[in-house]
């Protein structure tokens, strides 16, 4: 799935969003953001390599056509360059398949690497949201690439190892399989109609364990599918800063994406603004389940931007490409 990181009417984006939703309505038609597009992919017992690139130095080649050629991680220590959607990891550290409070899915994709940050909140955050009986444990879908950077396919962030897609499906007590872990399908929790949840999926742990990962201090936003947003609204009330925090966005009908503020001491790493701290329950809302929004038609016009290449990221992300 193709997933663009916007916020919605009330945060500085509020002025571009209408030609916003007319400039990629003809690509979510395209990519059938009604059906099967919404749907989950799964994974490979069997990965294949990709085929080498005749001519990588071609400065006009996309830049995920070289991450995605990078399968292990520069050495050194760990650095954060650039932007959630725009830049690169060195240093990366993987997350463990298996703990005590987390799995890791999808290992065939070889997204599982990011900064120890990242890291220590995930497996701390598990554990403690496993101890307290909130949630089980963590399964946990797209992280990073061994050396971030843009990815073939489904995510235009996760290019700096601070966001991870965790599974709306509680982690099982026992030990997942290979093929559990590139098989098996994470529970959905929209209706179909994309207006609310489902009802037959939807349970208090869901707005729970939300509730929980928004208050760590470490978080900046999480997204999740409007519908979602829409029924914690629904079911919580008063002062709500951290719902601040839960941004509604396209797709994320079965899994949050949880984006971290970037780590102490990392001068290279661009924050994006802090959402409001006010529960975000309104127009801005509202306008996800307007009808151009729910039912776009397709745009004539429509042209998909270029893919990003190599000089268009951070200057020191060829060093990161390029180091042995």
């Amino acid at each position: 799935m193709f997933v663009i990181k916007v916020d919605g009417p009330g945060s500085r984006a509020r002025h571009l969003l209408s030609a916003f939703a007319l400039l990629i309505a003809g690509a979510f038609l395209a990519l059938g953001a009604c059906g099967p597009a919404l749907a989950q992919e799964k994974g490979t017992l069997h990965p294949k390599p990709l085929p080498p690139l005749a001519n990588p130095h071609d400065p006009r080649l996309p830049a995920k056509d070289l991450f995605a050629r990078a399968l292990k991680p520069t050495s050194g220590p760990a650095k954060v360059i650039g932007f959630y959607a725009a830049g690169c990891l060195a240093g990366a550290r993987p997350l463990p398949w298996d703990g005590d409070a987390w799995q890791v899915m999808r290992p065939s994709r070889n997204r599982y690497w990011g900064d120890p940050y990242l890291l220590s909140f995930l497996e701390n955050t598990a554990r403690r949201a496993k101890a307290s009986g909130i949630w089980p444990g963590f399964l946990v879908g797209d992280i990073a690439q061994p050396r971030g950077g843009p990815m073939l396919a489904m995510h235009v962030s996760h290019q700096v190892g601070l966001e991870a897609d965790i599974w709306f499906r509680p982690m099982p007590d026992r030990k997942l399989s290979m093929s559990d872990r590139e098989r098996m399908m994470s529970t959905v929790l929209v209706r179909k109609d994309r207006l609310d949840v489902d009802p037959k999926t939807w349970r208090p742990a869901d707005l729970n364990i939300l509730r929980f990962v928004a208050k760590q201090p470490e978080v900046l936003r999480i997204f999740v599918n409007p519908a979602i947003k829409k029924a914690i609204c629904r079911e919580t009330s008063g002062l709500r800063p951290w719902l601040g925090k839960i941004r509604p966005e396209y797709g994320h009908i079965s899994h949050f994406h949880v984006r971290l503020v970037c780590p102490p001491g990392q001068p290279l790493c661009r924050n994006q603004f802090a959402p409001p701290k006010r529960a975000d329950c309104g127009k801005s809302l509202a306008w996800w389940f307007s009808p151009q929004v729910l039912h776009p038609k397709p745009n004539p016009h429509y042209k998909p931007r270029p893919p990003i290449t190599l000089a268009q990221l951070p200057r020191a992300c060829r060093a990161v490409l390029g180091a042995k």
